[in-house]
């Protein structure tokens, strides 16, 4: 089997802040809107949604059906939130599958962890 995960490269590994931090430079400030931006769509939040549920890498084929679009509007979506560094990518063969990125997941519930900011 032919397996070739991928990651984007142009995503650094603490791509995001806690929003709570003292200060954000303009640089994490970019970098975390971008995971917002990525995140600002209904159908990929669904995709975010599908994926964790999963547990293991699903097939572009296989979220057609649950989110109700054609396969090259899924792709794209996915792009997105590839490119964003939200998910692994993963070639089997003709197929591509997907996952969460496990650091990114962790990432991402830091930036939004906002308990403690209002009293």
């Amino acid at each position: 089997m032919d397996v070739d995960v991928k990651r984007d490269a142009g995503v650094p590994a603490a791509c995001c802040m806690p929003l709570r931090a003292p200060r954000l430079s303009h640089a994490e400030a970019v970098a975390t809107a971008a995971v917002f931006k990525a995140l600002a769509d209904p159908h990929r939040v669904r995709i975010v949604s599908l994926l964790a549920a999963a547990g293991e890498p699903v097939c572009v084929c296989d979220l057609t059906a649950p989110l109700g679009i054609a396969q090259p509007t899924v792709s794209h979506h996915l792009k997105k939130l590839t490119s964003a560094g939200l998910l692994r990518r993963e070639r089997r063969g003709t197929w591509a599958y997907y996952s969460l990125d496990p650091d990114a997941v962790r990432r991402l519930a830091d930036v939004a962890d906002l308990q403690g900011v209002i009293p």
